[in-house]
């Protein structure tokens, strides 16, 4: 949980349960300049934050305990002007636009690089030449992206989600713990 010496460096809370990605993150977000504390969790995160508020925040989306949406709700009460990227693995739709309303400037979906993370820290506006696919979404990104839709309905209760799809919670558990279909 070290920081950069230098005081003139814009800080950068980086917030993934993942130590070995955490700490190769941290280390390359150094050397490109920012002041880097990092966290495995919300509730380490947030005592970090409450301590110094950091300019900068990389969050993952799914960590033990809290996801990484409550984390960015919470860093926008302590300051409103903390530029948050959305990290995951588990990317949907659902969860991309629910970091954003939270208030995440941008998302990634992992695997990501430090450059990528630093366009995404510095980008401030849409980009509305971006490709449009010609093709539609697959039926298994479809059931991906309901899925994560019903369960963000349902505030991250699987049972209640799996109620809601009409399917067993074991069979939901096994969906939800493989990887999202790429596209």
């Amino acid at each position: 949980m070290n920081t950069e010496n230098n005081p003139d460096n814009p800080t950068l809370l980086l917030v993934d349960d993942d130590e070995v990605f955490r700490r190769v993150l941290k280390r390359a977000m150094g050397r490109r300049g920012y002041a880097v504390v990092d966290a495995a969790d919300v509730q380490e995160a947030l005592a970090l934050a409450q301590q110094n508020p950091p300019e900068f925040a990389v969050v993952d989306l799914k960590m033990p305990g809290e996801s990484g949406l409550v984390l960015i709700e919470k860093l926008i009460e302590i300051d409103p002007n903390t530029r948050i990227v959305m990290l995951t693995g588990y990317a949907s739709i659902a969860t991309a636009v629910e970091a954003i309303k939270l208030g995440a400037t941008h998302y990634l979906a992992k695997p990501v690089d430090a450059d990528e993370v630093v366009a995404a820290l510095n980008k401030l506006e849409g980009d509305a030449s971006l490709n449009v696919s010609d093709s539609p979404l697959s039926v298994d990104r479809l059931e991906w992206e309901h899925i994560q839709r019903v369960l963000a309905e349902h505030e991250g209760n699987i049972s209640a989600t799996a109620r809601a799809l009409k399917m067993h919670r074991r069979t939901l558990q096994r969906k939800l713990g493989k990887r999202p279909v790429r596209e």
